[in-house]
């Protein structure tokens, strides 16, 4: 099992910057990747930024590309993901996810959720 645990979110202005973290724990030693997702009201869960474990790289989705930025840090089992230049777009629940491979499947396990609130 793997527990992940949220914390960052809040209301800004738009134009404003905030900072998630998400500090994982538990059966993480064959991590494949983490990173972020969001899902606003009446929408579909969407990608925002997600580290791949075997090479640092990342995936993002276009809506924040040049805006948000992820980073790890290995030594805390911790990604952040840094928000600059937020849109009332932003507005969404933020999950953090942690995809484990296993010898038969490959599970994703999600935190709670944080509140982004962008206003105008």
């Amino acid at each position: 099992q793997v527990q992940l645990v949220e914390s960052g979110g809040g209301l800004v202005q738009a134009g404003g910057s905030l900072r998630l973290s998400c500090a994982a724990s538990g059966s993480i030693s064959s991590l494949i990747a983490m990173g972020w997702y969001r899902q606003a009201p009446g929408k579909q869960r969407e990608l925002v930024e997600t580290i791949i474990s075997r090479d640092g790289s990342a995936l993002y989705g276009d809506s924040v590309k040049g805006r948000f930025t992820i980073s790890r840090d290995s030594a805390k089992n911790t990604v952040y993901l840094q928000m600059n230049s937020l849109k009332p777009e932003d507005t969404a629940v933020y999950y953090c996810h942690a995809d484990i491979e296993l010898p038969r499947n490959t599970p994703r396990y999600w935190g709670q959720g944080t509140q982004v609130t962008v206003s105008s």
